[in-house]
């Protein structure tokens, strides 16, 4: 899980370094064809058709895959706009925001202890963000339209978590996975053609850095998953925090403030409070999601 978080840590890097010339949507799109690719060759591995055979699940796939991409597209939107730091942690709030949407779509029961953690998570996003509007002239400089635009993308994935919880174990992880990208490159392709930017090779070798990283984190994750509790496999994938602070500091003169290193303990502290108290619970037996920080 640790590294995971860094090889997590290392995609997001490229992709604020590619983004400094190259649009957001263009790096979505590289990264969706290359994993497209990936995950094909391994459905096909496992002997298995495109669709699947129960209609319901279809559509729940294809939902999978536009919830993914929404997150997907907002969170290297973010980190494009956003500090590394405070653009990660902003995507870390997507836990919280599962636990909500699976008590309003799955009818899951949201008690005093989720309340209170969502509470907690959101006073962590103004620690983080301190709007001027609330603030006065104490408020911070980050743009509020970008920390809308990371929030988004944290209900994004938030609402991919809560479809594959729903699939469970009816549909194979293989076709699971792969819909993410089958979906990504579609939608992306009008946004990205359109504002197309040619890589340099020096790009070219940061696109390919940015997908090699990510399926290192995603292997890395699995054995991860397989070998730990899922609150102790939780704790440990927070890391990618220290990494993406770490990161932001060395290579682009970011250095969090006491308001977001306060801000970061509050949610990582909720977001652990209900990992805990979903590791008590019964397993559901969800099909695994291959990057819960980001789609």
């Amino acid at each position: 899980m640790a590294l995971s978080a860094f090889w997590f840590s290392v995609m997001a890097l490229c992709v604020k370094l590619g983004g400094r010339r190259l649009p957001s949507q263009e790096l979505v799109l590289v990264r969706a064809v290359l994993t497209l690719g990936m995950s094909w060759a391994a459905l096909r591995r496992a002997g298995l058709a495109l669709r699947s055979d129960d209609p319901a699940r279809q559509r729940a796939l294809l939902a999978r895959g536009a919830f993914g991409c929404l997150g997907l597209t907002c969170f290297y939107a973010s980190l494009v706009r956003l500090p590394l730091a405070e653009a990660t942690l902003l995507q870390y709030t997507n836990p919280i925001w599962a636990s909500v949407l699976a008590a309003a779509l799955l009818a899951e029961r949201v008690g005093r202890r989720e309340a209170l953690c969502l509470a907690a998570s959101v006073a962590g996003v103004v620690l983080v963000v301190r709007p001027a509007a609330l603030l006065g002239a104490g408020g911070s400089a980050i743009p509020l339209g970008a920390v809308a635009v990371a929030l988004l993308g944290s209900l994004g994935s938030a609402a991919a978590y809560v479809t594959i919880r729903k699939l469970g174990t009816a549909e194979p992880a293989p076709r699971v996975t792969l819909y993410l990208p089958l979906v990504t490159v579609p939608l992306t392709v009008p946004l990205a053609v359109a504002g197309w930017v040619w890589p340099t090779p020096r790009e070219w070798a940061v696109l390919v850095a940015m997908s090699v990283a990510t399926q290192l984190a995603q292997v890395q994750l699995t054995k991860g998953l397989q070998r730990e509790p899922a609150a102790r496999a939780t704790a440990v994938g927070y890391l990618q925090l220290v990494f993406a602070a770490a990161w932001g500091w060395l290579v682009f003169a970011e250095r969090p403030t006491a308001w977001t290193a306060a801000g970061a303990l509050t949610i990582v502290a909720a977001t652990l409070v209900l990992a805990l108290r979903r590791s008590a619970r019964p397993p559901v037996g969800a099909a695994p999601e291959e990057e819960p920080a980001a789609a």
